[in-house]
């Protein structure tokens, strides 16, 4: 049967996806000041981080609305949506509302709108699934039962250079945003069960931070043989760092490094590591 896998445009795809007749991106918007950018094909993130720097506010991000993702379902066939945490995004409540409109207007496919409870390259890993399961020819409840369970299982970490988007976007708690406010400390930090944003330590420096994300990376048994994306917002030379640090103490079986979309850019901000398995 044919299918389409729908992503919204926080999920950091390699360019062999991004190139899959298969695969549709549906995008985003970002507000900076008065000037709002969507997050496409024709995003160039060195001006999105210049507009950035240059506004004295947070950027503000909106989802897509549920027609942007009704556009894009096949008729017939299996539609696999992939969107951003539902605790930080509308974008999966968006996605369901299409699902639901295509029902009542007698849509004859399959729809599963996966909520990634993560961002970025966690939304990577799961697209990566469902393409590798649907080449295997696995009937559509097969690949959504398997992704689900991955789902459930995925490790979300991230060091950022700069919180202050997430903060004056309430993406984090009151304290985490004390704390860093405050000290000016490096954050590692996760995603929960649940999709939100949780505090794991913190360091001086963003490559301390990085030392004790590998850390934990390597003091996690369930690691071994998994693969590992690793999403960076301009900064490839300190991904392929992190990735050399991974590799000298971790035993994953593949690492793929991503660079961060319009939306994961926002949030990430200069310099930023995302890293899923």
């Amino acid at each position: 049967m044919t299918y389409r896998l729908i992503c919204d445009s926080c999920t950091d795809l390699p360019m062999e996806l991004l190139s899959d007749p298969h695969v549709r991106k549906v995008p985003l918007s970002i507000q900076v000041g008065p000037e709002t950018v969507i997050d496409g094909e024709d995003l160039r993130q060195g001006e999105l981080l210049q507009k950035m720097r240059a506004w004295p506010d947070a950027p503000k991000t909106a989802c897509p609305s549920p027609s942007m993702y009704l556009e894009q379902f096949l008729d017939s066939g299996d539609n696999y949506v992939v969107t951003l945490s539902g605790q930080l995004s509308g974008s999966y409540n968006a996605a369901m509302q299409a699902r639901a409109i295509y029902r009542e207007e007698g849509g004859t496919g399959n729809v599963h709108v996966f909520n990634s409870r993560s961002a970025s390259s966690g939304q990577c890993q799961i697209a990566l699934l469902v393409r590798e399961l649907t080449a295997r020819s696995l009937p559509f409840a097969q690949v959504v039962e398997q992704v689900e369970a991955y789902i459930k299982r995925m490790q979300t970490l991230f060091v950022l250079e700069n919180l202050d988007n997430l903060r004056k976007n309430g993406r984090l708690t009151r304290m985490q945003a004390l704390v860093t406010g405050a000290l000016r400390v490096k954050l590692l930090c996760s995603a929960t069960p649940e999709g939100e944003i949780q505090k794991l330590g913190q360091g001086l420096s963003v490559r301390q931070t990085l030392a004790k994300m590998v850390s934990r990376m390597a003091e996690d048994a369930g690691h071994a043989g998994r693969r590992l994306v690793i999403a960076h917002c301009n900064c490839r030379e300190r991904a392929e760092t992190v990735r050399e640090m991974i590799e000298r103490r971790c035993r994953f079986g593949e690492i793929l490094i991503v660079t961060t979309g319009g939306i994961s850019t926002v949030y990430a901000d200069d310099g930023g590591i995302i890293a899923a398995y």
